[in-house]
């Protein structure tokens, strides 16, 4: 039986000074933790919202904390705090410490997404469309949620943490949240109305409405059963020596069919010079960025360089290009297939690392289309020998499936498409030198063809 909703916008005083100690050691070992490798020094509260009364056997309580670093700006967050006299083993991976001060001193507190009563908790809040302190919880008046699923959270997250119920939804919490629009509610919504199958459409979102900003902390979709993500796919029939291109083509037609319902759905602009300079001004200052982060890149800059100012030449001549709302960090990992072999698309919140106001800017396709041959040649390059034969396969074929919608092929605008994949290298090679070093090798391997030679 789902948990009653009962929580009230009030807290108690000192509540995020107890926490404090805690949170410091706890909050930069999650992996949705932007700003790794520099000291947590303190938090401010933006919201607290006690969903259930600590007294309880189970209390919890909703925050927003902005978390403060040397030499940087600040980050909210979102937690879900759980609060118990001690906790029972299924939830030990979940604690994030005993409090010894404030109202909640002598109890334990873990991370309450782990508890499937806390999670019941948020589930019921959305199917009731409750209303606490700031927090909103809405649905679509159209869909049904059935009370009682059973939540599980799901442990391949990365920027995120997403919740389960009983296959019939997932629930994403975003963890880094800022104000306004975010895509991965607005987007969605959007080719819901166009009528877009490769999209699950929203059920029902949490918002937060503080001192006259709203802010998207989570979106309720239906969960695709049975469905493989499209990178563990890719590995698995790369491990198998088995082609791709068929899979890869359909890919490309569900890209197109997103692509064209956008563009019916919200404005689309034209890209000319003066737009043309500012984004490929970017491109070079992220190189440029790039190489001081990177020294590994220094030899290959002046090759890199050239796909951008050919771009710029380009534009200087006179050439325009469309820009609209894309997916905007598309890669096999955004991608699911239907036991049925339907391709949909997720996650369109875009790259977090960007700010919302870009995220939300139109851009050519191109970019969507260069992000998912990026990952092609990522799977082909990280399977053990490399495979450059199956990346060329599956980057001929998925151009080939998004001409046969959009009517356009991408091929045909090798400058953009060439800018773009060695934009997305580079983001590639300072991701990988910072998180994952064993990584570096895969996008240095592209480095070094995109510095020397055209893509196709």
């Amino acid at each position: 039986m789902s948990e009653a909703v009962i929580g009230t916008a009030t807290t108690s005083p000192g509540l995020l000074a107890s926490l404090d100690p805690l949170l410091r050691e706890w909050l930069p070992r999650q992996r949705w933790f932007a700003g790794k490798g520099r000291p947590v020094t303190g938090f401010t509260l933006v919201a607290a919202t006690e969903l259930l009364p600590a007294d309880r056997r189970l209390g919890l309580y909703h925050l927003l904390v902005q978390a403060h670093q040397p030499a940087a700006p600040w980050d909210c967050y979102q937690l879900l705090i759980g609060v118990r006299e001690a906790l029972p083993p299924h939830l030990a991976p979940a604690l994030i410490g005993h409090v010894e001060e404030g109202p909640l001193a002598g109890r334990t507190v873990y991370e309450a997404l782990h508890d499937p009563r806390a999670a019941e908790v948020l589930l019921e809040a959305l199917r009731s469309q409750a209303r606490i302190g700031g927090l909103r919880f809405e649905r679509d008046p159209g869909q049904d949620i059935r009370p009682g699923l059973v939540p599980r959270v799901m442990t391949a997250e990365q920027s995120n943490t997403s919740v389960v119920y009983g296959d019939t939804f997932i629930l994403k919490l975003l963890r880094r949240v800022v104000p306004g629009v975010n895509p991965d509610l607005e987007l969605p919504l959007a080719l819901a109305r166009e009528g877009c199958p490769r999209v699950p459409a929203p059920t029902a979102w949490l918002n937060a409405e503080l001192d006259g900003e709203s802010y998207v902390l989570g979106v309720l979709q239906p969960f695709v059963q049975g469905a493989t993500d499209g990178w563990e796919l890719a590995l698995r029939e790369l491990a198998k020596g088995e082609d791709f291109s068929a899979e890869a083509r359909a890919l490309g037609r569900a890209t197109a069919e997103v692509h064209t319902a956008l563009a019916h759905a919200l404005p689309s602009v034209t890209l000319g010079a003066a737009q043309l300079r500012l984004l490929v001004d970017g491109m070079v200052e992220r190189l440029d960025a790039a190489v001081q982060a990177v020294p590994a890149l220094t030899p290959y800059a002046p090759g890199l360089r050239s796909a951008f100012s050919a771009l710029a030449d380009l534009a200087a001549e006179g050439r325009t290009w469309t820009a609209q709302r894309i997916h905007g960090d598309l890669h096999l990992g955004q991608c699911l297939r239907s036991p049925a072999g339907q391709w949909s698309l997720i996650d369109f919140e875009g790259e977090p690392s960007k700010p919302l106001a870009e995220r939300r800017m139109p851009q050519p396709p191109a970019r969507d289309v260069a992000g998912m041959l990026r990952s092609f040649d990522y799977a082909a390059f990280s399977a053990d020998p490399p495979a450059p034969g199956w990346a060329h396969a599956c980057r001929a074929a998925y151009c080939s499936g998004y001409a046969e919608v959009s009517g356009s092929d991408p091929r045909t605008d090798p400058v953009l498409l060439r800018a773009y994949e060695t934009d997305k290298a580079i983001y590639e090679v300072v991701y990988e030198a910072r998180h994952r070093p064993d990584w570096l090798p895969v996008p240095m391997a592209a480095i070094e063809r995109y510095a020397t030679s055209d893509l196709f």
